[in-house]
């Protein structure tokens, strides 16, 4: 009796035989021996030397246009973190910035060298401050964040998990450590407004910190770490918080602070007055305040444009090289004296 293909076979211990499709099959074995139809380009040293000269043609007129479009973005930076602390304690900077006796008021001037056209993004620079470090960049629960005392398993958020015997709503070391210098811009004794709303990502604030979830019990113990909250904004509101806890990968890094959203003229002054409250002085960091414009490509970037006029002239060099190589020694292409049979007999 003929069996057709997907048949069960009643042979042996009763085992079914598997389905058997020939076109199946071959598509299979083509796969495995890798016979499937592909590109597979001639690389003749003609065209390798006009791929490498064609990539340089065009990575360095890129390069230029990024390096243009970088140095039309006007920025400002000031390092205020030295000039902001009284003669009388600069040989004992950490005893001046615990000392809450003293005023951590400030003034500073800048000068605006170029037009600068609205809107100004200001930011505040730290360096030598690890965001990275492990026990850190752990010490926070981000379920919190967005339940709030909801939410029980905290202890990931150690040290700073409970004091008095109660939680504390944002807890962590990230969310204790925030930033809390304060900027104020005075032109011609007219007081600049800076915008301080949607500073965050909006899918922070939708989606990663509660809009019902309060600060509770934050800031309350005997050691301070940096900025307070209002106990009656939602964490979802409190943007600083929201731009602080986005942690950075490498020590020297901007967080954004406001926008100002006039523009400012050429050689212009402008009063800056800062209250220099954030503690850098324990492990040697430094601050800076910030004050940039942004093009169609972004901030101030000359890496970009460095790298592609970089790779662009890397390409052209080797385009000539290989030419001149192809020139003193021409080899023929497809020549069966350069296979490793005939290679291996002539040598012997």
């Amino acid at each position: 009796m003929e069996m057709e293909a997907g048949s069960t076979s009643a042979s042996g211990g009763g085992t079914q035989a598997h389905s058997y499709s020939p076109l199946r099959s071959k598509a299979f074995y083509k796969f495995t021996q890798q016979n499937l139809p592909a590109c597979k380009p001639n690389l003749t040293p003609a065209r390798v030397i006009a791929i490498f000269l064609l990539a340089g043609v065009v990575f360095i007129p890129v390069g230029l246009v990024c390096l243009r479009a970088s140095e039309s973005v006007v920025e400002i930076l000031d390092r205020y973190d030295i000039e902001c602390v009284p003669e009388s304690y600069r040989n004992n900077k950490v005893a001046y910035i615990k000392d809450s006796s003293i005023s951590k008021n400030c003034k500073r001037l800048i000068k605006i060298q170029k037009h600068m056209n609205a809107p100004i993004y200001v930011y505040y620079e730290l360096d030598n401050y690890y965001q990275n470090h492990r026990r850190y960049i752990k010490s926070r629960s981000d379920k919190q964040l967005l339940h709030g005392l909801g939410y029980k398993d905290t202890s990931s958020c150690r040290p700073e998990e409970y004091n008095n015997g109660l939680s504390i709503v944002p807890c962590g070391l990230v969310a204790w450590s925030l930033f809390n210098d304060s900027y104020t811009f005075v032109r011609e004794t007219v007081e600049l407004r800076i915008n301080r709303r949607n500073i965050a990502w909006k899918s922070d604030r939708e989606h990663k910190f509660g809009r019902n979830v309060y600060p509770f019990n934050f800031q309350n113990g005997s050691l301070i770490g940096g900025g307070t909250l209002d106990p009656d904004v939602p964490l979802s509101e409190q943007e600083d918080l929201i731009v602080w806890m986005r942690t950075a990968a490498l020590p020297k890094f901007r967080k954004l602070y406001g926008v100002i959203e006039e523009d400012l003229q050429a050689d212009e002054i402008i009063e800056v007055h800062l209250v220099n409250n954030y503690n850098t002085y324990s492990f040697g960091g430094k601050k800076k305040l910030v004050l940039t414009t942004k093009n169609w490509l972004g901030g101030k970037n000359d890496f970009l444009g460095i790298a592609y006029m970089a790779t662009g002239g890397f390409c052209i060099f080797l385009s000539i090289l290989f030419a001149l190589i192809h020139v003193k020694n021409p080899r023929p292409h497809g020549d069966p004296t350069y296979s490793y049979g005939n290679r291996k007999s002539t040598t012997s």
